[in-house]
This record gives structure tokens, sequence and C-alpha cells, in this order.
């Protein structure tokens, strides 16, 4: 049998344009290639639209959306200069119908990974007491399940994202979210959500970044990602990588996880945007 090659469909922040990374973009790159990645999506976040999105860490070092746009923009050039030269391939909130689409028409990047990291415009992973204050807004730890992968349906549905990142990074702050996972609720947008994907013949993100953070498994949870098996969806890892010290984080228990419930690892590409 072919030995999986190492991949990553969500990876590549740097600390270059990326305010908690570290290192420059091209370092990263340069370091893929070292590690023989047979193929890498650079990945940004998008800034935030109005000064409310901003995260603390952000707003504690001047930064506004203004100033994130331009990093955003000075991002793309530098991503296709580093595309060129090194002949690699390389979020949601209130707005962001209008200013997603934006970002694409400007800055026309290859592919785009949704991924939702606001429920009601409260940011919810950056930090336990910023995903407390969440769950207290809503109602409760199952409400901002449920709010959270509505919103991630309601994004798939509008954009379409070749990838569909860290499908379930709402359990992020939350000890007993396998046990939650499975209520019906949950569950019921859960299935939804993964047909959605299917006929929509989207990839989702093996996201490697929690293992990285301490986390007993990846985002995606086993219990999702053996439905996505059966749906035959294709998983392909990312590691999401943050900086030079986790450029492939876990990319091979991420692998063998993969390969034990018998997912192709003859990677599928996410489809290039057309314009």
């Amino acid at each position: 049998m072919k030995k999986a090659s190492f991949v990553s469909v969500h990876g590549g922040h740097s600390g270059q344009f990326c305010h908690h990374a570290t290192d420059s973009l091209e370092e990263i790159i340069q370091l893929y290639i070292e590690k023989e990645f047979s193929w890498v999506g650079i990945t940004e976040h998008t800034p935030a639209i109005s000064d409310a999105l901003l995260y603390p860490i952000q707003r504690a070092a001047g930064l506004t959306p203004e100033s994130l746009l331009r990093t955003f923009g000075k991002f793309m050039v530098e991503c296709r200069r580093l595309q060129k030269k090194y002949s690699s391939k390389i979020e949601t909130y209130s707005g962001y119908q209008e200013f997603i689409p934006f970002l694409i028409n400007t800055y026309r990047p290859d592919y785009i990974v949704g991924s939702v990291h606001f429920v009601d415009d409260m940011g919810f992973d950056y930090s336990r007491e910023q995903y407390d204050i969440a769950v207290e807004t809503v109602g409760g730890k199952d409400e901002l399940y449920c709010r959270y992968f509505d919103q991630q349906y309601a994004m798939i549905q509008l954009f379409k994202p070749a990838v569909v990142g860290h499908f379930d990074l709402i359990r992020i702050f939350d000890a007993d979210y396998k046990k939650r996972l499975l209520r019906p609720e949950i569950m019921d947008r859960i299935k939804r959500n993964l047909y959605l994907i299917k006929d929509l013949d989207l990839i989702m993100d093996f996201n490697l970044r929690a293992l990285f953070k301490g986390a007993d498994e990846p985002y995606i949870s086993r219990v999702i990602l053996e439905m996505a098996k059966k749906l035959e969806i294709s998983v392909v890892p990312g590691d999401d990588s943050h900086g030079l010290g986790n450029v492939a984080n876990s990319m091979a228990s991420g692998i063998a996880i993969l390969e034990e419930l018998g997912f192709d690892t003859q990677w599928q590409k996410p489809r290039i945007s057309r314009y």
C-alpha cells in the first residue's frame, strides 16, 4: 500500500501576518518543503469587519479593522510571490455575507476555508473566559452548540467553501463535549451539516492543532469522523500551523487515525476557485 504523503489543507499562519502566530511566511513555507509535504494550503484569518469583533490581543496591540485589512492585502501579495517562487499551492460574523465576497473578489484566493469563530458576534475560541461569556449569553452550552452548527450551515450554504475548517471547534473549552455531541438537538444539526458537505462535495479539514494544544483528539471528533467516513466525505489533514514550531504537528498520528478508519489517503485537493 502506498504510504500517505504529508499534506495540510489548512495551515501556514505566520507571525508576519497573524498577531498570535510566529515566524515569517517564507520560513514556514520553506519548512513545509523541507518536510516534503506534497502540497499545502496557506491560509489566513479574514480581518475583523468592526472594532467589536477584534480579539483582545488585537486591541491590546492597537490593531484596527482598517490595519488588519491592509495586512491581509499584503498577505495575499506575499502569498502570490512565494507561490511563484516555490511553485507550491499554497471566519463568520454579522456582515460576512457581503464582506467575504469583497475579499474574494479583491484578492482572488485559490480557495477558501470556511470556518466559524463567532456565534452571535461573540468570539468563543480565544480563551475560556470568552467561551464562558458566550455560553452564559446564549443560555447554556447546548444552545451555543446549536447556534454554532446553525451558523456553520448557513456559511456552507452561502459560500460553498472548498474546505470546511475544524468542523467541531465549538467543543474547544467543553470537557463534556463527547456526551454533548450526542444530544439529539445537536447531533441532528451535525448530520444536516455533513449531508450538505457531502452534497456539495467539499473537503473536511482534519485539524491537528487540537493535539498540539493538548486535546484528546483532533477536530473532527471521532464520532463525527466515523459519520463522515460512512458518507464518503473527503477528509484531509490540516496542521493549522502558527509558526515553525508546529509545522507538521501530529501529522503522522493524524494520518494513522484516518488510515485506521479507512479514509482514502490519496488526498483530494481543494477545488481552485473560478471567478
